[in-house]
């Protein structure tokens, strides 16, 4: 790549960072810290620590989040070791199936999940109880649910560090008298902990300041919850931005962490394993054996799956002290897609998801061919903030671009246009900040898979066809575009997938009903009295179907590189 090309890629993608990541970030520590009159000031930040409120919710987010990792850890970490070194019937399936939780988003799984576990549910229906399994313990309903849906993230890095882990020093430990629990610790558990901790950070991050599944489970004394109570109208509390500030320290300073312990290697494969391994073949009962730490985690990672398709195919009424629903129907699917909400919301989803695919096209290939292909010195610094939105919340994020919005509607210029006001104040139409929101997020997805794609690419092909004259552009468009096809697809469903049932923003920013997203849309389904859970769980059984289809796409287009996408 010409020098002078990377430098307008990288001077491009430095302002439209500044404009639509920093700004806002920088808005949400200015209302924080800022009085009404102008004055710096502290005394938001320090009532933060003194409101008795606001400190419990912050040490029930890390309660969450640390329960949530812990847990996640201890699925995924047992079932990547045997998927790793043992060979065993059904396992490409178990392998497949690990993946499944993937496809529903936690807050509508916490629809099933209150159907099973609730007082009158079908787990009490089954064992003869009335027990209210989440009244008594609503924190570890949540932490199970999300870790449930979560562990797929920490498999996908602990497959991908096991895979790449070179044998022979486990050939040598075993020379001098390593065996067992002794040659894990001290060889594989070192050699796995880049992966090991780029996986915890994400699955941390994302649990500390997930907002829907708390605001599903009904356990509001969180930060994420008690900041978008505070936020849901626009006004001049400065508190809750203090709050933001706070988790936003909390999630970087981890990010950073990780990158200072581990380098690249937090967010990029490491070199492949300079031995090959031999998997040991299991037969009979020590296949079986094998299979059913598998087959367990999948049961109870798809019974709120489960729960949600069966309540979607419910009666309203008809699911009530009862193992299974008594009267089944399919009305709530005629309900939910003929709702006056359902119909625009599935076209907002697919409008502003697809604008942000774009960005995320144009942005992701210019930065992905600034960091493999160019000289720049500066190219390192790129590729960290392209990497930086997975270590900001989406709860955060959003936040910043509630302020960003009262700041600049709130000028007079914006005011006296009907056409700005319409283009910048998120209550009179959120288009822009929602596609900003989610291109910005999503970013990462689609840089790894273009970087992943290059590096697979000789840079010799390009210098042949500038050898035969081709003009940079056309043998972008001839030669490297269709090299790194599949990789530019896998990024693109992904980013897709996710932009569609993606809750935080969508939940803080959609403040008009016909501009609702399909996730907001599943939230308002879900309050209505009566029918709500029915109609919101048909419309997420569609939401996990659309999902299910683009992250199976993405795996065969990827395979086990799969898992870079899901890495800081």
């Amino acid at each position: 790549m010409r020098k002078k090309s990377a430098w307008i890629v990288f001077c491009v993608t430095m302002t439209v960072f500044l404009i639509g990541f920093i700004f806002p970030l920088v808005l949400v520590v200015r209302n924080g810290f800022v009085s009404p009159d102008g004055q710096f000031t502290l005394r938001y930040l320090f009532g933060v620590f003194q409101n008795p409120i606001y400190l419990e919710g912050l040490r029930n987010s890390l309660r969450l989040a640390i329960g949530t990792t812990l847990l996640a850890t201890c699925l995924s970490l047992p079932l990547a070791w045997l998927s790793n070194r043992y060979h065993f019937a059904g396992k490409v399936w178990v392998n497949a199936l690990v993946l499944v939780p993937m496809i529903l988003p936690p807050f509508v799984g916490a629809i099933g999940f209150q159907q099973i576990l609730g007082q009158y549910g079908a787990l009490n229906a089954l064992l003869g109880l009335e027990v209210d399994w989440l009244g008594r313990g609503r924190w570890v309903g949540v932490i199970l649910l999300q870790s449930l849906s979560l562990y797929p993230i920490m498999y996908l890095n602990v497959s991908a560090a096991l895979a790449n882990i070179d044998h022979a020093m486990d050939e040598a430990a075993e020379n001098l008298g390593a065996t067992g629990f002794t040659k894990f610790r001290r060889i594989t558990l070192p050699l796995m902990a880049p992966g090991l901790f780029a996986g915890g950070t994400i699955v941390f991050i994302w649990s500390f300041t997930e907002l829907g599944t708390p605001l599903i489970m009904n356990y509001t004394r969180v930060a994420s919850v008690q900041v978008y109570d505070a936020l849901k109208e626009i006004g001049g509390n400065p508190f809750p931005f203090a709050l933001v500030f706070v988790m936003l320290v909390v999630s970087v300073s981890l990010y950073l962490l990780s990158k200072i312990m581990f380098g690249g290697k937090a967010y990029a494969m490491q070199s492949k394993a300079a031995t090959t391994f031999t998997e040991t073949r299991l037969t009979g009962w020590r296949a079986g054996l094998a299979l059913l730490p598998f087959l367990l985690v999948i049961f109870l990672a798809l019974l709120p799956h489960a729960g949600v398709i069966l309540t979607s195919f419910s009666a309203p009424g008809g699911w009530y002290r009862s193992v299974l629903p008594e009267v089944y129907t399919t009305g709530n699917y005629v309900e939910a897609l003929g709702h006056n909400m359902t119909v625009s919301s599935i076209r907002n989803s697919l409008f502003f998801s697809t604008l942000a695919v774009l960005f995320n096209l144009v942005f992701g290939i210019g930065i992905a061919f600034v960091v493999v292909r160019s000289t720049l010195r500066v190219r390192g610094v790129l590729d960290g903030l392209a990497m930086m939105p997975l270590a900001v919340p989406g709860l955060v994020m959003a936040s910043g671009y509630l302020a960003f919005s009262s700041w600049i509607s709130n000028s007079e210029m914006v005011r006296n246009s009907p056409a700005l006001l319409n283009l910048f104040d998120v209550k009179t139409n959120p288009t822009l900040f929602l596609v900003m929101a989610y291109g910005i997020r999503r970013l990462p997805y689609m840089v790894r898979s273009a970087v992943a794609g290059l590096q697979q690419t000789s840079a010799g092909l390009e210098e042949a066809a500038a050898n035969l004259g081709a003009p940079p552009m056309v043998s972008l468009r001839r030669v490297t575009l269709p090299l790194i096809t599949a990789n530019l697809i896998a990024g693109a469903l992904l980013a897709f997938a996710f932009s569609m049932l993606e809750v935080s923003d969508s939940l803080m920013l959609a403040q008009r009903e016909d501009f609702y997203p399909i996730t907001k849309t599943i939230y308002e389904l879900f309050q209505l009295i009566g029918t709500g859970k029915y109609l919101a769980s048909a419309l997420g059984v569609w939401a996990m179907l659309f999902l299910a289809v683009t992250i199976v796409g993405s795996s065969l287009l990827l395979g086990k590189k799969l898992g870079a996408l899901f890495r800081v």
